[in-house]
């Protein structure tokens, strides 16, 4: 089926995380909040500073040890090599024994003029180098997969990686820094070697490195082991939240059980015996390690302690004179499932996720539901892909054997040989079906419980709708929906405050559901979709805290338009023409250049008086039309620049409208977030390789719920004088 340039989707929330998968927000030194990157192999991420923590969570003990390279990438010499027999070198230090969480400290200003690159190696510890009674697994496809978190001194993540699809490897090189143009990046790399750390070292340019692997195994081996305190993930991440519901399909879990549903199971073997390598998927999320306990704080001087304890008898960790107490919950604690029969699954409530307010629960059990479906289907997908890759061997064999080809022989072979797919095809999907099952229910239990922002426009939340205090987590823009799960949409939500502009697609699609029958119909439905999206941002936000624009350059959407100019949500009333269109976009414009001056100076308290300081959206429709080209470069200016000082784009636009650009307006279509009026498959998921059917979310025809709540949200504006 063909496509439009896809757009790359990531975990519900949309836009840049997912690739993905609950990233964390951190506080740069500007005072905003950025999240944290979470990387798949190759990509590579700025790092705001040069004072480092790069912390390692294996799960199994692992040495940790790091290269300096210079700027071709060859490490010089074994002095440029940091590791448990030499843990410190200028700029760099690392753990001294193997563990299975490691933190190693890095200083890129210290480093040597001649280093370029600093490179994070894992290894398995040897057998020979193992002490007795504390032999772990031989290879890393044995172990959960290592987990790398790149942070800075106040513990504040900046990336993570995931060093998923390793097998025979038992050495690997994990993440790289490295120097471009005088900035340093970090790059996840996931690169294993099966002949261990010799083999590593020796790709590294080290002509010694058989020796200096071993004299590394040796001096991991004498130092005394340690478990590192590991520190807390963030409550937003995927890896804190608790699944009960749907068994895991994809990677070990936290128990050590082995993964389901990533390849062929204990079925298949007992079938055909080991089939060989499985299939596995780039991006499964490994089971976290359960968290080491905190190092006890040391026992206070005996000149200070009131009694020494008895001898032999156990000490008192506790400060003598500190009283502790146990902080109340800001939050109640997330609602538990009623009891159930042994050896049946708990029933899902809504809001089981962790976070510290429903409303982050929620978005967080939204975004393991997104998880345990891509899961669920990929471990489907490859269950049925690994029955016909058999079944496809096993009738060449019968074909290749020449006693086969005489009387019925041959028939009686691939008639098993089919049998046996179809049997392995059934298993695949009952597992499916029985996940899916789980899903459902826990969907039908979320939905019920999801606010406004999250919420359908059915739900009979909105007839209670008030106008909120505070900007909610994210929005909800649609469902996504995959074709082997069509009854179990998964709704699409987007952080807030949006990071990306918004592009309403209004050409015609190759969807079977379209129901546009002529060159005027996408067009309509998309200017009603983006209406729908403005009238859910616009009731997101406190009143006054959200404020609207529209650009209807040739009036041709002057009807759909008019539900918001009658609610009297908007600014002033679409701007027609190339003079409306001009002078629009450079009130945006300036202001953008306003904040962005008074933010990087230092001086975002020094904006003039009066000054809006409410979030703008700028609706864009049946673009290019009145716009010329310094129109143009403006627009594209807002689109990049303007989310991160307040203005926003809602693009309604056919790009083949737009071809007389070129590759002009390339940049511009790749920054926004694409979505459709109608359902489409257009959304890409990096993380399993889905391509997810995606719904907007529209008002079922005939509903007053839509001019209701740009009521309330109308009379809440003018309470505030707006």
């Amino acid at each position: 089926m063909g496509r439009r340039p896809g757009t790359t989707c990531g975990p519900p929330a949309g836009d840049g995380r997912r690739a993905g998968r609950g990233g964390a927000e951190r506080t740069g030194d500007a005072g905003e909040k950025a999240m944290t990157a979470e990387l798949v192999r190759g990509q590579n991420h700025p790092l705001p500073g040069t004072r480092l923590e790069i912390r390692v969570s294996a799960g199994t003990p692992v040495v940790a040890a790091a290269t300096l390279g210079d700027a071709e990438g060859k490490v010089l010499g074994a002095e440029w090599v940091a590791h448990p027999g030499t843990p410190a070198l200028s700029g760099l230090e690392v753990s001294r024994q193997a563990t299975a969480d490691h933190r190693l400290a890095v200083d890129l200003d210290a480093l040597p003029d001649a280093a370029h690159r600093v490179d994070v190696l894992l290894a398995l510890p040897t057998a020979d180098a193992t002490r007795a009674g504390r032999r772990g697994p031989a290879r890393f496809g044995a172990a959960a997969a290592p987990f790398v978190t790149v942070t800075d001194l106040s513990g504040a993540e900046i990336a993570h990686y995931t060093l998923t699809g390793l097998d025979a490897e038992t050495a690997v090189i994990a993440l790289e820094l490295y120097r471009r143009q005088g900035a340093w990046k970090v790059r996840a790399i996931g690169q294993g070697y099966a002949g261990g750390l010799a083999e590593l070292l020796t790709d590294r340019g080290l002509p010694e490195a058989p020796s200096l692997a071993r004299v590394i195994h040796e001096a991991a081996a004498r130092s005394p082991a340690r478990q590192a305190p590991t520190p807390p993930r963030p409550s937003g991440s995927e890896g804190d939240r608790t699944r009960q519901a749907v068994t895991p399909v994809l990677g070990p879990d936290p128990a050590g059980a082995p993964p389901q549903g990533a390849g062929p199971g204990p079925e298949y073997e007992a079938e055909y015996g080991d089939p060989g390598a499985k299939p596995t998927l780039q991006g499964a999320d490994p089971g976290q390690p359960a968290p080491a306990q905190p190092l006890p704080s040391p026992p206070p001087p005996p000149a200070r302690s009131p009694s020494r304890p008895p001898e032999g008898g156990p000490v008192d960790y506790r400060h003598p004179r500190r009283r502790t107490t146990t902080p109340a919950p800001s939050q109640p604690p997330p609602p538990a499932a009623s009891p159930t029969p042994p050896g049946r699954p708990a029933r899902p409530v809504a809001g089981d996720a962790n976070g510290w307010s429903m409303d982050e629960r929620l978005y967080n059990q939204v975004w393991g539901m997104f998880e345990d479906l891509a899961r669920s289907v990929a471990a489907y997908r490859s269950g049925v892909a690994f029955a016909d890759s058999r079944l496809e061997k096993e009738l060449d064999q019968v074909l290749s054997d020449p006693r086969a080809r005489v009387g019925g022989q041959g028939d009686t072979a691939r008639e098993s040989a089919r049998a046996r797919h179809e049997r392995l095809v059934a298993r695949a999907q009952e597992v499916l079906d029985r996940d899916l099952a789980q899903l459902a229910t826990e969907a039908e239990a979320v939905e019920a419980a999801l606010p406004p922002a999250y919420a359908r426009w059915d739900s009979p939340v909105w007839h209670g709708y008030r106008v909120p205090v505070e900007m909610p987590m994210a929005l909800r823009l649609g469902d996504l929906r995959l074709p082997e799960a069509g009854h179990v949409p998964i709704p699409m939500l987007v952080r807030l405050p949006l990071e990306r502009g918004l592009w309403i697609d209004s050409g015609h699609t190759e969807s079977p559901g379209d129901p546009s029958a002529d060159a005027h119909g996408p067009r309509s439905l998309a200017l009603e979709t983006a209406v729908a999206h403005t009238a859910r941002l616009l009731a997101a936000h406190p009143a006054g805290g959200f404020t609207v624009h529209a650009v209807d350059a040739a009036g041709s959407g002057a009807r759909t338009l008019a539900r918001l100019v009658r609610a009297g949500v908007l600014a002033a009333p679409p701007a027609v023409g190339a003079r409306g269109v001009a002078d629009v976009l450079t009130r945006l414009t300036q202001r953008v250049d306003l904040v962005q001056m008074a933010v990087r100076g230092g001086a975002a308290d020094s904006l003039p008086p009066g000054f809006d300081t409410s979030r703008q959206l700028l609706i864009v429709h049946d673009f290019p039309r009145g716009f010329d080209d310094r129109a143009v470069n403006q627009l594209r200016y807002l689109a990049d620049e303007g989310p991160s000082y307040g203005v926003h784009l809602m693009m309604v636009a056919d790009r083949e409208d737009c071809a007389g650009y070129g590759p002009l307006l390339d940049p511009l279509w790749r920054g926004l977030l694409r979505l459709t009026p109608v359902a489409d498959d257009h959304l890409a998921d990096p993380w399993v390789g889905h391509a997810w059917t995606y719904e907007p979310a529209l008002v079922t025809p005939g509903s007053q719920v839509l001019a209701r709540v740009l009521d309330r949200v109308a009379a809440a504006r003018r309470s505030v004088g707006r």
